[in-house]
């Protein structure tokens, strides 16, 4: 826990709230001249005991449940990165899962432009794995020279025939993923659709069963026959946009021919003293 700025967020945060807005009226007389909520208007407005909030603001309750977390973040309109902060602050750890159920499902449009400057094919997803935005070179590996609506369906159901070695390099790595998914958005209606048809699949039901442990595919070389210039292995890099927990920006570094021979992904780690390698 780091009380201080546990403290210093929450209080700040509920210094814009105005008592007003939610039916309820700030103090007169003499007393209390602080501009926002009182500690206890918010245990009021939330419907616990008293001295609740304040225990939590003060720092001195220990390992605060999740679910007063989230109702604080929400009367307080946190965005996302404020709420992993709390839970940080408070728990020392990030949050089970977003604080809204529509995050990550909108993105800063600068992102459109970051991914048309990279050389090698990029996109971007949201949280259901829809495509939100991609480079030309991304549409240039699909047969069709358009690049899928969704890349977890095209992936597991609809990109068989160029993804080599399907049913050993790709679904048991990538089907953890969307596992993984549904357990933190249960109510993801397009991952629901998409586990639906797996479910019905003669080939991608008993590997969706069968499940596993990978769900992370960064610095993943995988096989693929990219429409332009044939058989190859491409690696992922992976980053998520910081505004939209559960999308991914993807840079997929493809190279022709037989893969490299070697133990794993070489790792970078930054230079001691400042000093180049």
């Amino acid at each position: 826990m780091n009380r201080q700025a546990l403290k210093k967020l929450l209080k700040d945060r509920r210094a814009l709230i105005s008592p007003e807005t939610h039916g309820l009226t700030r103090p007169t007389g003499r007393g209390r001249r602080a501009p926002g909520l009182s500690q206890g208007q918010v245990d009021e407005l939330l419907g616990y005991s008293e001295r609740t909030y304040q225990r939590l603001e003060s720092g001195n309750y220990h390992h605060p449940p999740v679910d007063l977390l989230r109702d604080v973040a929400r009367l307080y309109g946190m965005n996302e990165q404020e709420w992993i902060s709390l839970c940080r602050y408070a728990r020392g750890e990030d949050p089970p899962g977003p604080l809204y159920d529509t995050s990550g499902h909108a993105l800063p449009a600068a992102w459109a432009d970051a991914v048309v400057g990279i050389t090698h094919p990029a996109y971007v997803t949201d949280a259901s794995w829809n495509l939100v935005t991609c480079n030309d070179r991304f549409h240039a590996l699909f047969d069709s020279g358009r690049a899928p609506v969704n890349t977890m369906r095209w992936m597991l159901l609809d990109g068989r025939d160029q993804l080599i070695d399907w049913a050993t390099a790709w679904a048991p790595l990538v089907m953890p993923q969307l596992q993984a998914a549904l357990a933190q958005r249960p109510d993801d209606k397009v991952l629901r659709q998409i586990e639906a048809d797996i479910l019905a699949d003669p080939l991608a039901q008993p590997l969706y069963e069968k499940g596993g442990a990978s769900i992370h595919p960064d610095g993943d070389e995988r096989p693929i026959r990219h429409a332009v210039e044939g058989q190859g292995w491409v690696t992922m890099c992976v980053a998520q946009p910081l505004a939209a927990p559960g999308s991914r920006c993807m840079i997929l570094v493809f190279r022709p021919g037989p893969r490299r021979t070697g133990s794993g992904p070489h790792m970078l780690k930054a230079q001691e003293n400042g000093m180049n390698a």
